[in-house]
């Protein structure tokens, strides 16, 4: 104990006098404790107690009632999941049922939702809207009038923050209902904790027929009551379990366990995070042991044993892993503080519970950093405990060799680590994929020493800048190594995220099936029910120009439906059918046997399909071919072929494989109670007819069928005018949009635009910011790895600058340094991450297969976006060595 207490001073003593050395290490270990410093305290804040999520759902009642069917229904114990074996509700229970249903003495408030079409500042927008009385103090919680005062009135509503700016509105100013009928006072800004977006508070008699009650009973709700409201189709959601489900019998423990592949995700992912920090700090620690050789082998002289060498050496880790811990705790808990008003609002969107830490996680944090400084530490530590004393003391550096063993090991955990994620792909465990991934890592880490002596028998071909950095580079491998093994991991890891990412993209890409052409707006009559006198195309397309869209051609759409004088209870409809060639062999709801799956999953005609359908897709219209190109997108010719065929009574479709010699097959279907029901579950086929048919070969992918107004009549169906489709020259803004919809609205029938604007949310952020992550650190180990170098180069530049080196040198020898980590390092991590990528996409891409029709495939898609910053980052590297580099080489004097 008291060689610790000796080392750690000495430790102490020696952070002091290398106060730049210091404050890097201190830097590097407190940047990834601020990071999970950070997480911690803001999960912690915004992880709801029992009794803050009972607030949040039922303010301060004892119960929660929600009306959901005609009958019997059957919930869990939270009230979060049910089953409803009966008809969906009609008519909602009226106020004085819902208190006879309660205990005497219950006291109810009803609770509603629905949407409002408001106008904004653009035109005409839909804001949710809750229907309840902020006064009331059983609402408190649920949402709380932060400004002015509640609504009382049918013509008053209070808003939300989002919402005013949305409505370009204050406090006391009024809005106005899209149709313009109805008028609306502000009379306050309300706050739900849950939902900080765009948000409408009307009073009760202001909204729709409540289907929510909150229940203040004079005595506590049973679960014998609750069981008697299922019955009666209410779903009932309790204070007490809320606050406590453990106490209640009924309570499945295994709900509320953590789930052990996120912990296992959690910990491999801070392993990594580790990894990078050891490999980063490990070259400062190794050449402030190199530079105190001569101090270490006096101690040895002295009587000093390895241990105590070792001591020493990690007791610089532990000094400065405590004093990063404290650093990066405190301004880690600062930054959540001071973050949480704009991680509220843009990122949660919900009110953080409050203001408080995790300690134990803190303390985990603590410990995780003052292991990582001993990690860093580690290697070094053993080095200088294993120097020759001799050789230390007469200041010559000994031969630098890496040991075949470690090359051996870290080939074998290379392999390992790359057929256990390859694994883990296949059985779709992240934790298993992930520990691979992080195995054959730390497989190329160790491997990294071998290679850099392996590249340094060529540096005889190199001029003589490069020369000297590659031979320095392979004379100084302990903190070489460690740079270049950071930079490979950081690149790596990138590389393989950004790969699995733009394939997730490019799938989601390829299976999404656009209702339009990119941009394209159709606009649907409410309820699709077509008004008695339609407004002429002209009027669609002047209210689509006075929004500001530019638009060229307009076309009515009609879709089939049952001919005049048709019942209301029965609908109608038309479907093509699969030819027997066409369908698939393999039952995907039957038992499967794997190489049946396989098969399946090969066979086109089997193909399931990973599919997003935009939320404005018509898949049966009826058109003579003059609504077609705006449609469909497809080639002029493709359109001449498929007009013919429709004007000839004919039907056109999207897929190949519907058309049997030039003719398609045709289902009219029925839903009629007096027939027997389809067994299939939809309408019932009463009729086929076989039609001409047409497959078109350009345009859109969407999976639809457009039939000639002849076919329809044929077969004894009718055409629906159900609204517009426009041809845009550009994608129309969300301001556009409110402004057309606002002009729509004055058309017979009302129609509500909507717009093609394509799968979304496939932007490249995410895959730059994994490019600059990477970055970030290829320019710092490279700069702390080049900066060490110089350092410890020192007096082999004093030898150039004697023998008439030109100032120049030095900055070419700093710039060729920095080449050589960032560059190197960058190379192996493109190689390591597109290799592991590769062979997960390939493992995921099977077990898709194998688990048809589950699955789905992956193409494997390169993101060239970051593979060219990830390229550029070494140039940029060497252009800041070079040029933050000073030019004259210092002149020492030496004793001879």
């Amino acid at each position: 104990m008291r060689s610790w207490r000796a080392a750690l001073r000495i430790a102490a003593r020696e952070a002091r006098r290398a106060r730049a050395r210091t404050a890097l290490v201190v830097a590097m270990i407190a940047l990834p404790v601020l990071a999970l410093s950070y997480v911690a305290v803001n999960y912690d804040m915004f992880r709801l107690t029992p009794a803050e999520r009972a607030e949040r759902r039922l303010g301060t009642a004892d119960a929660s009632l929600t009306w959901l069917v005609d009958g019997p229904l059957t919930q869990d114990l939270r009230g979060g999941g049910w089953v409803i074996p009966g008809d969906p509700p009609t008519t909602a229970p009226t106020l004085d049922e819902v208190r006879a249903v309660l205990p005497p003495g219950s006291r109810v408030v009803p609770l509603g939702e629905t949407r409002l079409s408001l106008r904004t500042t653009t035109g005409v927008g839909e804001l949710p809207a809750t229907v309840v009385d902020l006064a009331d103090p059983m609402v408190q919680g649920i949402a709380s009038v932060v400004e002015g005062r509640a609504p009382a009135g049918d013509r008053e509503m209070a808003v939300s923050a989002e919402a005013l700016r949305r409505l370009g509105v204050g406090l006391g100013d009024d809005v106005t209902s899209a149709d313009g009928v109805r008028v609306y006072r502000v009379t306050g800004v309300v706050e739900f904790p849950a939902d900080l977006g765009e948000m409408v508070a009307l009073p009760p008699d202001a909204g729709p027929v409540a289907q929510r009650w909150l229940v203040d009973a004079p005595e506590p709700v049973t679960w014998e009551q609750v069981e008697q409201l299922n019955q009666r189709g209410f779903l009932v959601e309790l204070r007490t379990v809320l606050l406590d489900p453990a106490a209640d019998p009924r309570y499945d423990p295994s709900v509320a366990d953590a789930d052990a592949t996120v912990v296992g995700t959690g910990v491999l992912v801070a392993g990594l995070g580790v990894l990078e920090v050891v490999l980063l700090a490990g070259p400062a620690f190794a050449v402030g042991a190199r530079r105190r050789r001569r101090d270490l082998a006096l101690v040895a002289a002295n009587g000093g044993t390895p241990a105590h060498l070792r001591r020493i050496v990690l007791a610089d880790g532990v000094v400065l892993g405590v004093v990063g811990a404290a650093v990066g705790i405190v301004l880690g808990i600062a930054a959540a503080f001071a973050g949480r008003p704009l991680v509220e609002e843009y990122v949660a969107q919900a009110r953080a519970g409050g203001y408080r830490v995790l300690p134990l996680a803190l303390l985990a944090v603590a410990g995780l950093a003052v292991a990582t400084g001993v990690l860093a530490a580690m290697v070094p530590a053993f080095t200088a405990a294993r120097q020759d004393v001799v050789t230390a003391l007469s200041g010559r550096r000994g031969a630098v060799r890496s040991r075949r063993r470690w090359l051996v090991v870290g080939l074998v955990a290379a392999a390992t680590g790359t057929a256990l994620a390859a694994a883990g792909a296949m059985w779709v465990s992240e934790t298993v994929m992930l520990a691979g991934l992080a195995l054959a890592e730390l497989g190329l880490v160790l491997c990294t020493p071998s290679l850099i002596g392996l590249l340094a028998r060529f540096g005889r071909l190199l001029p003589l800048a490069p020369r000297i950095a590659l031979r320095d580079t392979a004379r100084n491998r302990a903190a070489a190594a460690p740079a270049i093994a950071a930079v490979m991991a950081a690149v790596a890891g990138s590389m393989m995220i950004g790969v699995y990412t733009a394939s997730d993209r490019a799938r989601s890409v390829e299976g999404y099936q656009p209702a339009l052409p990119h941009g394209y707006v159709t606009a649907w009559y409410d309820g699709f029910a077509p008004p008695s006198d339609p407004a002429p195309v002209e009027r669609v397309a002047a209210a689509a120009r006075d929004a500001g869209v530019e638009v060229g051609a307009v076309a009515r759409l009609h879709q089939p439906t049952c001919p005049p004088g048709t019942a209301e209870r029965i609908a109608c409809g038309l479907t093509v059918a699969v030819p027997a060639g066409q369908a698939c062999p393999y039952d995907p709801s039957g038992a499967l046997e794997a190489p049946d799956r396989r098969r399946a999953a090969e066979d086109p005609r089997c193909a399931v399909g990973y599919h997003t359908i935009s939320g404005v897709l018509a898949d049966s219209v009826v058109d003579d071919g003059s609504a077609l190109p705006v449609l469909t997108g497809a080639d002029p010719d493709d359109l001449r072929r498929a007009t013919e065929v429709l004007r000839a009574g004919g039907v056109v479709v999207t897929d190949p494989g519907l058309v049997v010699d030039g003719q398609v097959a045709v289902e009219v279907r029925r839903h009629d109670p007096a027939l027997p029901p389809d067994p299939d579950g939809g309408l019932a086929v009463v009729d086929t007819v076989r039609l001409p048919g047409y497959a078109l070969t350009s345009g859109l992918s969407a999976e639809r069928v457009v039939y000639s107004p002849a076919a329809v009549d044929r077969l004894g169906l009718a055409a629906a005018h159900t609204g517009f489709v426009l041809a845009t020259a550009a994608e129309p803004t969300t301001g556009q949009e409110d402004r057309l919809r606002d002009g729509l609205r004055a058309l017979p029938g009302s129609p509500v635009p909507a717009v093609e604007r394509g799968p979304g949310g496939y932007g490249d952020l995410d895959v730059i910011l994994l490019a600059i992550a990477a970055g970030v650190v290829t320019l710092g180990a490279a700069g702390i790895a080049t900066g060490l170098a110089a350092a410890d180069g020192r007096a082999d530049l004093s030898t150039l600058a004697a023998v008439g080196a030109s100032p120049r040198v030095r900055r070419l020898l700093s710039l060729c340094q920095s080449g050589m980590i960032a560059g190197l390092g960058s190379l192996l991590g493109v190689v390591a991450g597109l290799t592991g990528a590769v062979v997960v996409m390939f493992a995921l891409n099977e077990a898709g297969r194998a688990n048809w029709p589950g699955g789905g495939t992956y193409p494997v898609t390169v993101p060239w976006s970051m593979l060219a910053v990830v390229l550029a980052v070494p140039v940029v590297a060497m252009l800041g060595a070079g040029l933050l580099t000073r030019s004259r080489l210092p002149v020492e004097r030496r004793i001879v």
